[in-house]
């Protein structure tokens, strides 16, 4: 699951509790590359994204989320159906605070199914003067469907260039708690590095996003790239 993407990994949480009162919305994204964290899900080809999603004046959200993927060699899974549920918490006028779990399937393949898994999430977001600093952890228990355990870390920042126009810059770190069930990268290693930088800016009711990253694993899928994803929200 692409987490810059993906409802449940929002640019900036405290807009969240403003975004609660569309109630049903859907949304359309198309990518040049699908990237999980810095890593590509479709190959280094396009993705066509689409989420519908719920949220609540309370601050409770729900919603789905769905994409292209391909694995290459002979897996041919190619699709990624995502569902997720959480709460918002508008702490105070500068601190936010998101929880919530979601949970991964794939499709196409006789052994899709064997990817699935679920994965749990807080997020910190804390706004200020200088843009917004947001702490974001996930955890999943059976990542990829192995029985192991995987870390997430990222800390991000996003602030306004110019009206309408923002930078956004992350760095988080992927950890699996076992190496033998789960590696990264060539040499096995347990945990590997994601840099990006981002520019975001909307126009005529389309949001664009323009995104430089990398990362420390020495692959193919996630060598150093640039991603452009165009998306359109619509309120149902």
């Amino acid at each position: 699951m692409n987490k810059s993407i993906i409802a449940l990994a929002t640019s900036c949480l405290l807009t969240l509790s403003g975004a609660a009162t569309a109630d049903v919305t859907s949304t359309v994204n198309l990518a040049s590359d699908y990237t999980f964290n810095g890593v590509s899900q479709t190959s280094n080809d396009p993705a066509l994204q689409v989420s519908l999603d719920y949220a609540a004046e309370s601050g409770f959200y729900a919603g789905t989320w769905a994409s292209n993927v391909d694995f290459g060699g002979s897996d041919d899974t190619n699709i990624e159906w995502d569902a997720y549920i959480g709460q918002y918490f508008q702490l105070n006028e500068k601190i936010g605070l998101d929880v919530g779990i979601a949970y991964y399937t794939y499709h196409g393949d006789s052994a899709s199914d064997e990817y699935n898994y679920p994965e749990a999430y807080t997020k910190f977001g804390y706004n200020s003067s200088l843009g917004d600093t947001e702490l974001n952890f996930w955890y999943s228990w059976d990542y990829f469907g192995l029985d192991v355990g995987h870390y997430i870390a990222m800390v991000a920042h996003t602030f306004e260039v110019a009206p309408g126009h923002s930078v956004r810059v992350s760095f988080d770190r992927s950890t699996s708690a076992d190496k033998d069930k789960w590696y990264w990268g060539q040499n096995g290693k347990d945990a590997y590095n994601h840099y990006r930088v981002e520019y975001m800016t909307s126009w005529k009711g389309f949001d664009f996003d323009l995104a430089l990253e990398d990362t420390s694993m020495d692959i193919d899928v996630a060598d150093t790239r640039v991603v452009l994803s165009v998306s359109r929200t619509f309120s149902l």
